[in-house]
């Protein structure tokens, strides 16, 4: 990463502009082109140095709904099975972790009913138990790395 690497990361991490040219706006904020800065948000993806870009959406107050879900999945099946849960366009992001619950991923839906759907055919073609873990209380962190 270069320098202007670093200032595309700081300033991408709030206030996107939302108008006809975004990248075109934040692009002349850090006196490169828009070109450059598409290509350079490409290679920042492709690199891993950033996992994700893009907006954050409120589901619940749009009318839809989410919720988390979690599986104990053999290590031996986990690749599948994460192939199989990631193929479901409602499932956000899948994760796995260090407990006898070794994946999580979270399901968001335009229609709430559709979480259940969702979990159920994953239940009904894995064999695997999926626990719902349903938001209880919300709270916005604000967290923000400055490189």
């Amino acid at each position: 990463m270069d320098g202007l690497d670093r200032q595309i990361i700081n300033a991408l991490q709030g206030g996107f502009p939302v108008c006809d040219r975004p990248y075109a706006v934040v692009a002349d904020r850090l006196r490169t082109s828009e070109g450059e800065l598409m290509r350079r948000i490409d290679d920042l993806l492709n690199n891993g140095v950033l996992s994700r870009f893009g907006p954050m959406f409120n589901v619940d107050r749009m009318g839809g709904g989410m919720t988390l879900g979690a599986m104990s999945v053999p290590e031996e099946d986990f690749e599948v099975v994460a192939d199989f849960v990631n193929s479901f366009d409602e499932v956000a992001h899948n994760y796995a972790r260090e407990h006898t619950l070794n994946m999580w991923f979270v399901v968001a839906a335009e229609e709430p009913a559709r979480i259940r759907e969702v979990l159920r055919e994953i239940e009904k073609s894995t064999g695997l138990t999926v626990y719902e873990m349903p938001k209880q209380e919300e709270y916005f962190v604000g967290l923000k790395f400055s490189v």
